[in-house]
C-alpha cells in the first residue's frame, strides 16, 4: 500500500472510528469527517481540518480515503458537507456512487 503525504511530505493516517473519518500527521489527530449512515448511502455532514495545518492537502488525502472506504463498503455517497461537494465536482472518479442531497434526506438528518 502506498505511504500517504500531504503537500510537506509529512507521513499521514487516515483511520475510521464509528462515523468519523479522522486524519492524523505525526500522531496528531488533525482532522475529521463526520457522516451518518441512511439506508445504503453515507451522508457527508461535516468536515474540517485545523487551521495551523490548513493548507497542505490534508482535506483532499481525508475525502479521497473516506469516499474510498465508502465504495469499498458498497455505499453511496451524498454530499451534505460543502467540501466534500466540491471534491466530488472537480474529482469525478466517484460519480458512479453519488446521490444528489433531497430534501427527504435532509429532513431524515433532523
Amino acid at each position: 500500500m502506498t505511504e500517504l503525504t500531504d503537500k510537506t511530505g509529512a507521513p499521514v493516517q487516515v483511520a475510521r472510528a464509528g462515523h468519523t473519518f479522522t486524519v492524523e500527521v505525526e500522531g496528531q489527530t488533525v482532522g475529521l469527517a463526520r457522516f451518518v449512515e441512511r439506508d445504503d448511502q453515507r451522508v457527508f455532514v461535516h468536515t474540517e481540518v485545523e487551521p495551523a495545518f490548513e493548507g497542505r492537502g490534508l482535506a483532499t488525502v481525508l475525502i479521497a480515503r473516506a469516499l474510498a472506504a465508502t465504495r469499498a463498503d458498497g455505499r453511496r455517497v451524498v454530499a451534505l458537507c460543502p467540501m466534500v461537494a466540491a471534491y466530488l465536482k472537480k474529482h469525478r472518479d466517484f460519480a458512479d456512487i453519488v446521490d444528489r442531497p433531497t430534501r427527504e434526506i435532509i429532513d431524515s438528518l433532523r
